[in-house]
């Protein structure tokens, strides 16, 4: 199930790794990377958000919204990460170290680590070139965003169909899983 909490302590990380601050499009490109490498080495995303192809490539898509838009939750995005003019965004805290990073696990840092040692050092266009040139799950859905089933992600990483698909199923049965125990959450 999707987290803002989490996905905003991930674009935190990344930020820090990158000196604080970042065009938006590579933001959103490593993210994605992070959650496809996680599906393909966990069968699992990091963020629990849903893969869409847009003009520009794959995206995450409620993480893209939030991106554009900023956050509702206190504790999520807002809390660290503020726009910054020419389609950058920043870090609000000035520091932040691991240890602030609570949403997230070793396994999801080494991820993070992982495609920042792999794509950190691309501009915001070569990374977005990258996605459109290696991502095969991605197809041009034109002016519009079409959603990426996870099925689609598995085969792109070289998983066998029957593979894919029952990932994918374990996915949707997570959610529903998720889903229904969030509704005791805050009692």
């Amino acid at each position: 199930m999707f987290s803002e909490e989490k996905v905003a302590q991930m674009a935190a990380y990344l930020l820090s790794k990158d000196g604080g601050r970042m065009a938006y499009l590579k933001l959103i490109k490593l993210l994605y990377l992070s959650d496809r490498q996680s599906l393909g080495v966990y069968g699992e995303s990091i963020s629990g958000d849903r893969f869409v192809a847009m003009k520009h490539g794959p995206v995450l898509s409620q993480t893209y919204d939030l991106v554009k838009n900023g956050g509702e939750e206190e504790s999520g995005w807002n809390h660290w990460i503020r726009g910054a003019e020419n389609y950058e965004v920043a870090l609000k805290p000035m520091a932040v170290s691991v240890e602030d990073l609570d949403e997230l696990s070793e396994a999801d840092i080494e991820i993070l680590d992982s495609i920042m040692a792999e794509f950190g050092h691309m501009s915001k266009y070569q990374i977005r070139d990258f996605t459109h040139d290696h991502c095969a799950e991605w197809q041009d859905p034109g002016c519009t965003s079409v959603a990426i089933p996870p099925s689609a992600t598995f085969a792109a990483l070289g998983k066998p169909h029957l593979t894919a698909s029952a990932l994918q199923d374990r996915l949707f049965e997570r959610e529903q899983l998720d889903r229904a125990l969030s509704v005791y959450k805050f009692r």
